[in-house]
């Protein structure tokens, strides 16, 4: 009798351990998808959307973690507000899961809200992982627990920036033309202080803010940085913002250099052309025609709808989320939470860690400028004939930045 309880102990036991390590499969993850499908920025926030759903569609076929994932789009129109709204929207729902990208400011709004959220309602916690929001803020001084970056930071984005630009001897006066809110101002901060340490010989001739995402024509803007006798301009702006801008440059004969962040975003390739070729330079955590598995990713996206995939921290976030969740047998946003939190994976880019100090990931950036597609650089974005053609990958050690990140843990 003894022998027959021991043994049924045992089958038990074994059945229990077997249902919670494979507790996820067959799941469905809903992700709520905050940022813009109006306004301005609308093309951008369109693409970003559709690249989710695409990259969602890709993981359903196979993930670590058996699940399938669901991508719920949410126009939060730009604004701090609405996105605030559809966070507690999301938590309404069941959602335990939010991605968002555009705009410092709104993520700033959904960190806090999420921040709130989970103190206040345990049970119905909310994991924000951030593909694109780049004020160094929110993992230093603004740092959580709840948020994890899966794009560089505006410190690391201008630590790989300048290292490049140092060794480029015919920059010598830099206008900075940015978006006038967090991210605008990170930008031209950081640009400075580095450049006092890597090129004291280099000129700031000129520093001006615009509003974000209001601009419709940037010929004033041109006028100063031409009025300034600038070389070479450093803006963060994305979006319209950027189009708007390279736009106003064509057509009002500016011909110094850019050193920008979003080239590759909607509507910039295009409103460039064939007028910026070398000319034009991004730094960026991927590049188009860099092999493997986003190429392909790429490929089968430019066939599916004539569009550019170009945001390679979608990737990451589900590499990350799926091999998380199997680790953590489980869909819960706690349990899955404790994965992320230092956990090392393999991705489009390469082998990166998200970092236990900051939740910021460590991964290589590029360099690349903006000239005619051939066959080392053959990708084209829009149909322009032209690409960003690699100019020097920096390994994460080059630009991974310190951090002051105390963070409060659940």
């Amino acid at each position: 009798m003894i022998r027959l309880k021991q043994t049924f102990f045992l089958i038990t036991l074994i059945l229990l351990i077997s249902t919670s390590s494979f507790a996820q499969k067959g799941e469905t993850v809903k992700i709520a998808w905050i940022d813009p499908l109006s306004g301005l920025m609308a093309p951008v926030g369109s693409n970003g959307l559709k690249s989710f759903k695409f990259i969602a569609e890709e993981f359903n076929k196979s993930n670590p973690a058996g699940v399938k994932f669901e991508i719920v789009g949410m126009d939060n129109k730009l604004s701090p507000a609405e996105s605030i709204n559809e966070v507690t929207a999301s938590v309404d729902q069941g959602i335990h899961y939010v991605v968002q990208g555009n705009g410092s400011s709104v993520a700033g709004a959904i960190i806090e809200a999420i921040n709130k959220n989970n103190e206040r309602n345990p049970g119905k916690e909310v994991v924000y992982m951030n593909y694109a929001a780049v004020d160094p803020d929110y993992t230093n001084s603004k740092c959580s627990y709840w948020h994890f970056r899966f794009d560089a930071d505006t410190s690391m984005k201008i630590e790989a920036l300048t290292t490049f630009m140092k060794d480029q001897p015919e920059i010598k006066k830099i206008f900075l033309l940015n978006q006038d809110y967090s991210h605008g101002h990170q930008v031209a901060k950081y640009v400075k202080e580095n450049l006092a340490i890597k090129r004291a010989d280099v000129q700031i001739v000129g520093e001006d803010y615009h509003p974000l995402a209001k601009v419709r024509d940037f010929t004033p803007y041109i006028a100063k940085i031409k009025a300034s006798g600038a070389d070479s301009v450093v803006t963060g702006n994305w979006g319209s913002d950027l189009a708007l801008l390279i736009k106003a440059a064509n057509e009002g004969g500016y011909n110094g250099r850019f050193y920008t962040y979003y080239v590759n975003t909607t509507g910039t390739p295009t409103a460039i052309g064939t007028s910026g070729a070398g000319k034009i330079f991004q730094v960026s955590n991927g590049a188009y025609s860099m092999g493997g598995k986003m190429d392909t990713l790429m490929a089968e996206y430019k066939k599916r709808f004539n569009d550019d995939l170009y945001i390679p921290a979608i990737v990451h976030i589900f590499n990350a989320l799926s091999l998380a969740i199997n680790k953590a047998h489980s869909t819960d946003p706690v349990k899955v939470a404790e994965q992320l939190h230092g956990l090392h994976f393999d991705s489009v880019n390469g082998p990166l860690e998200m970092r236990k100090l900051d939740h910021q990931l460590q991964q290589p950036l590029y360099i690349t400028v903006w000239q005619k597609a051939d066959k080392k650089s053959p990708y084209s974005p829009e149909d322009t004939t032209m690409t960003l053609a690699v100019l020097k990958k920096f390994e994460p050690y080059v630009s991974s930045t310190p951090t002051s990140c105390s963070m409060k843990m659940p």
